[in-house]
């Protein structure tokens, strides 16, 4: 088994992501994390991010099916193609008074968390990058009041010149 990032460049239109997502049921993989935004300034092409696992023989068979969608115009396993960047965003509620509100201030400022709200009661975090640092950050967090979380799911891009378009 191994965890995959592909990013799938698609035509923007109505039905697209069904398309993909039905993919994934259909046949029974789990997406881990799924972004989409458009990529242009026309907005007529949309990047997928989607993480999955699976034997390296799913993972192909995967995106080879994806390929086959239309209008999927390219598939790149970023995790095999090279170098790349993979960032995530959370909003992070965690709801305490004392010495929990205080040491709940401690680690934000160690893993360079944002306070984006805060009342006498909680504090709302704000905190980018990896996704084993965030789940790393909320596991300090669980026992210091964690209420709330809200993720985004991975963002990737290949590092240097090698590009999806």
């Amino acid at each position: 088994m191994r965890s995959a990032t592909i990013s799938v460049l698609v035509e923007n239109e109505s039905g697209v992501l069904a398309r993909v997502i039905g993919l994934f049921s259909g046949r029974g993989y789990n997406i881990d994390s799924l972004t989409v935004a458009p990529v242009e300034r026309d907005q007529r092409q949309s990047r997928i991010t989607i993480v999955t696992s699976g034997t390296e023989m799913v993972i192909e068979q995967i995106k080879a099916q994806l390929g086959r969608l239309v209008p999927v115009y390219r598939v790149l396993d970023l995790s095999r193609e090279g170098p790349h960047l993979a960032r995530e965003l959370a909003l992070i509620k965690v709801v305490g008074s004392g010495e929990a509100r205080q040491e709940a201030l401690r680690l934000a400022e160690a893993f360079r968390a944002r306070v984006i709200d805060a009342s006498t009661e909680s504090f709302v975090f704000e905190l980018t990058g990896a996704s084993d640092k965030l789940d790393a950050f909320l596991d300090l967090m669980r026992p210091l009041g964690l209420a709330e979380v809200s993720r985004t799911g991975v963002a990737a891009i290949a590092r240097g010149r090698s590009t999806i378009t």
